[in-house]
């Protein structure tokens, strides 16, 4: 049961936890600088709870281990010869991540000397116990998702996450532009990284390397925050809506009235799709907002090609608009 709970791949250090910028934890190391290397493995934080009592069964290793209220209540009710005793079955039991102890409590000077020996980080942050599990769990859970890559352009479009696909040169990017001028926001070009996180959402996120810049035929490689500033785009977004660009055949039947909403398979989960037939004089960027704000009517229960058809059979069924023409209604 234990070992089925240990994530297999590259962990998480200490130091990594300390530095993570998107849900800071604002923590501080109060001993056991030399174990900040130490690889998190498991992406759910752990109590220890009665470990400290001497039942170590279920103690998992390579795990982060928080200290609240109870536990650093239990360790003071302890002398100094039950604390160290305490402490020395806890880290006999198990390889210790690190030890974060919440709410900015008094840190027993058994528990800070026995971290220093053992060679685990122990860390003081403000924040109340259920806080810190919560956010400690977000950054775990984003850490050890499911990671893939793909070709597109994601932006955030009134608040709809839409990854824009296509092949090479169907016109991704100046859609994009145009919608970054438009006030909408950039997420990643060209390079899409994807994770799934649970239980089925998928969320995107640029390159380190290639991060704020887009590449747009004609004038090459454009730094989009520093052209437009921080509020033309955002570091990461779920993604909601994708929308396929495609070369207009004329031997080919488009959707046009939209009564079943097509899907896309990314990492195991179902997305809605629209494929977007291209042809010069269509206004695609109008297209795409106009796709953003039907998906969300869609999420209030809306959906108009749905009540189109619903109304066109209510009047279908009505007998007076079946009489002859020149019949009188009764």
């Amino acid at each position: 049961m234990v070992e089925t709970l240990v994530q297999r791949g590259s962990g998480m250090t200490v130091e990594q936890i300390m530095s993570q910028r998107d849900f800071p934890l604002k923590m501080r190391l109060l001993a056991g600088r030399s174990g900040l290397s130490n690889e998190i493995r498991v992406r759910y934080v752990q109590k220890p709870g009665l470990a400290l009592a001497g039942y170590t069964d279920y103690l998992i290793p390579h795990r982060i281990q928080v200290f609240g209220k109870t536990e650093i209540s239990y360790l003071r009710s302890l002398d100094l010869e039950q604390q160290r005793e305490s402490m020395r079955r806890f880290f006999d039991a198990a390889d210790i991540a690190c030890c974060i102890v919440a709410r900015g409590m008094e840190v027993p000077p058994m528990m800070v000397e026995a971290c220093e020996n053992a060679g685990v980080p122990l860390l003081l942050t403000e924040l109340l116990t259920p806080d810190a599990i919560a956010i400690l769990t977000r950054v775990l859970t984003a850490h050890f998702a499911t990671r893939d890559s793909l070709h597109g352009v994601l932006l955030d479009v009134f608040g709809v996450g839409i990854l824009l696909m296509g092949d090479s040169g169907v016109g991704k990017s100046e859609c994009g532009l145009d919608l970054i001028l438009k006030g909408h926001r950039l997420v990643a070009d060209d390079l899409v990284e994807v994770s799934l996180l649970p239980p089925a959402s998928i969320y995107g996120q640029s390159p380190e390397i290639t991060r704020y810049h887009m590449e747009v035929r004609g004038l090459g490689v454009l730094n989009i925050k520093e052209l437009f500033g921080v509020s033309a785009v955002r570091d990461r977004k779920k993604i909601q809506l994708v929308i396929t660009f495609v070369e207009w055949d004329e031997s080919v039947e488009y959707d046009r009235i939209g009564l079943e909403q097509d899907q896309i398979r990314i990492m195991e989960t179902e997305l809605p799709h629209i494929v977007l037939p291209v042809r010069p004089g269509r206004n695609l960027t109008a297209i795409v907002e106009v796709a953003a704000r039907d998906f969300l009517l869609k999420l209030e229960g809306y959906h108009a090609a749905r009540e189109f058809q619903s109304r066109l059979l209510d009047q279908i069924a009505d007998p007076h608009n079946n009489a002859p023409l020149d019949e009188e209604p009764e």
